[in-house]
């Protein structure tokens, strides 16, 4: 998915990333502000991955979902 189409349309992509990462809190998802490279650190500090991992994990999530 082109990552412009997500950051667009954050408000809605925010509860489902809730719920995918539940260590994620709605500041974190708000000070964030679509950024990839912001939500890919935030996860790696939550749940201590590499940046590699985080950005797979942010890949795969997002690969088939349609917004």
């Amino acid at each position: 998915m082109n990552w412009d189409i997500i950051q667009g349309k954050w408000k809605q992509v925010k509860g489902s990333l809730k719920e995918q990462w539940g260590d994620l809190t709605d500041d974190d998802l708000d000070r964030m502000d679509g950024s990839k490279d912001q939500l890919a650190g935030k996860l790696q500090e939550k749940y201590g991955w590499t940046k590699n991992e985080a950005e797979r994990n942010i890949d795969d999530y997002f690969r088939d979902r349609t917004y």
